[in-house]
This record gives structure tokens, C-alpha cells and sequence, in this order.
């Protein structure tokens, strides 16, 4: 057997938080002899000094602080655990899978996922970046793919991942006369993203070098390294386009292109939850290119 309780060490941290055994009876609906009886109980039990009084107020001792800086996570998972049984019981949902195509704008991403988590902190949100075509595992609830319908359900048009054909400024494509011909650009490696042939012209792709990256990180990177020249999402690159460190390619045609993403909803959600209709609301305002909120009050 234990020779301490939750309650006990709850209410020491609510006496710390609060300043005073009044405080924390107040706060914890209890009278202020049945918080004073818990702790010195707690205190007995453990033969330590938790408490020591410096005037009207009560201070944790050295040994205090330690302690309950031990037990504070444990304090943590079991709020978790009622919160999620509340959730349980009122039918919400506790956690809702997203899978998501990596050349979705990452700080649109974050954005999503911060706003989702102040509206619901009770519900977990799994994301999974997967590349184009690339088969998962996750049962997704909800998914931003290329293609419009896949076996989990069908889908809406989200938006357009505009590509754009750029190599380093110092790049000997751009000292060439324009526009550059095919035949030209087969002389350079072509840096591509893994699954991303679609973005790039045929004529380009059955010929040339390639230099094939997972990520669009680390295409961007070999582009900004002069490894080769590529077709990279525009947004990801706005800054060192706009700086001059990145410049667009002088070609007679084809130097944007779009890759469309699609939102989509697995079948057997029907009806639509409540976080569910969040999260497809966050991502079409997203799309519209609505800003999302900052921190809360």
C-alpha cells in the first residue's frame, strides 16, 4: 500500500500555487482544516518537512520542492486521464488522424495544427507527412493529397502547389542566352523531388542527370548549394526569391507548373464530428489564404 495519496499531494500544489491553505481550500472547495489535516498527514506519513510557515504564508522546504516536482507529472496524467473520460463520456473524440502531402506549406501547417490544438486540447491530432503516391499505414480520417480520390474516400480541390523552375544566381544557366532550350538544360543536373515527376517536362525527365531528394527541405538546399537547377514549390522559396539568392530560369515555356492538393475524408465519418468540421474548416480558410489567429487571450 501507499503511504500517500493523489489528493494529498494535489493539494500541496495547490497550497504553493495559491500562496496559502485558504486559497487552496477555496479553490478546491474544501474547508481550510480538511487541507491543514491532508498535509500534515502527508507530511507524517513521509516523516519529511513539506511546509514551513514564514508568516501568514506557507513556503515549500528544499525537500518539499523536490518531491513535488517528482510527482507533478503524475499529478498532470491523471488530470489527462479524467479529462479524457470525460470527453468518452459525452461522445467527443479523442484523437483524429491527418495524413498530409509534403509540399503543403509548412508554416500554413503549423498554423492549422496550433489553431486545431487551442480549439480542441482534449483531442490528440496525429499528422503523417507522406511523399506523392507513397503508400501509409494510418487509418487517416482526414488526408491533403494530389489526388483527388483514393481508397480511404473522395475528395474536394484544397488548392495549387505552384512550382516554379529556379536555380542559384550564380548558376551558368543564367548567363546563358535566353530562353534556354531543353538541349541546354540536359547539361545540368536536375535536382527532383522523390514522386514529383509530374512537375517536371518529359522531355526533360527521360534524358537528363538527376539528383532525387525525399524532401523538398533538402531540393531547396541542393538548389541553394548549386547542385542543380529544379522545379521548386513557390512558396517555400519566396524568401530567397525575393533576396535574389534563388532566380527564375529564362525558359521559352514551362517554368511554372502546379501540382493541385485535394482534401479528403474517410467514408465511414457520417456524420462529420465536431473536430473533424474544424479541421476541414481550418484547412479550406487556409487555402483561401485567410490568415490564422495568433495566441488567445
Amino acid at each position: 500500500m501507499h503511504k500517500t495519496t493523489l489528493e494529498q499531494w494535489f493539494l500541496l500544489d495547490k497550497v504553493i500555487e495559491l500562496g496559502s491553505f485558504a486559497r487552496a481550500a477555496q479553490a478546491t472547495h474544501r474547508s481550510q482544516s480538511s487541507v491543514s489535516y491532508n498535509l500534515a498527514l502527508l507530511q507524517e506519513r513521509l516523516g519529511v518537512a513539506l511546509l514551513e510557515a514564514k508568516g501568514r504564508k506557507a513556503e515549500i522546504t528544499p525537500a518539499g520542492a523536490l518531491l513535488l516536482a517528482q510527482v507533478r507529472p503524475l499529478l498532470n496524467a491523471f488530470h489527462y486521464v479524467e479529462t479524457q473520460a470525460a470527453t468518452l463520456k459525452k461522445g467527443g473524440r479523442t484523437r483524429l488522424d491527418l495524413v498530409v502531402d509534403n509540399v503543403f506549406p509548412r508554416e500554413t501547417l503549423f498554423a492549422i495544427l496550433r489553431e486545431f490544438q487551442q480549439l480542441h486540447p482534449d483531442t490528440h491530432l496525429h499528422l503523417t507527412e507522406i511523399l506523392e503516391n507513397q503508400s501509409w499505414d494510418v487509418d487517416a480520417d482526414v488526408a491533403v493529397l494530389t489526388r483527388r480520390e483514393d481508397m480511404m474516400g473522395r475528395g474536394e480541390w484544397l488548392m495549387n502547389i505552384d512550382f516554379v523552375a529556379v536555380a542559384h544566381c550564380d548558376h551558368p544557366l543564367h548567363q546563358l542566352p535566353a530562353p534556354l532550350r531543353e538541349e541546354t538544360l540536359l547539361r545540368y543536373p536536375l535536382v527532383r523531388i522523390a514522386s514529383r515527376e509530374n512537375s517536371m517536362p518529359l522531355a526533360v525527365t527521360a534524358a537528363t542527370e538527376y539528383w532525387t531528394f525525399s524532401t523538398v527541405e533538402s531540393a531547396i538546399e541542393a538548389v541553394m548549394h548549386q547542385v542543380g537547377y529544379g522545379w521548386l514549390p513557390e512558396e517555400w522559396i519566396a524568401a530567397p526569391l525575393a533576396s535574389g539568392m534563388l532566380k527564375t530560369l529564362a525558359l521559352g515555356h514551362g517554368t511554372r507548373r502546379a501540382t493541385p492538393l485535394h482534401l479528403i475524408v474517410r467514408r465511414a465519418l457520417a456524420p462529420l464530428d465536431e473536430q473533424v468540421k474544424t479541421l476541414l474548416t481550418l484547412f479550406r480558410r487556409a487555402s483561401r489564404g485567410t490568415p490564422q489567429t495568433g495566441c488567445t487571450e
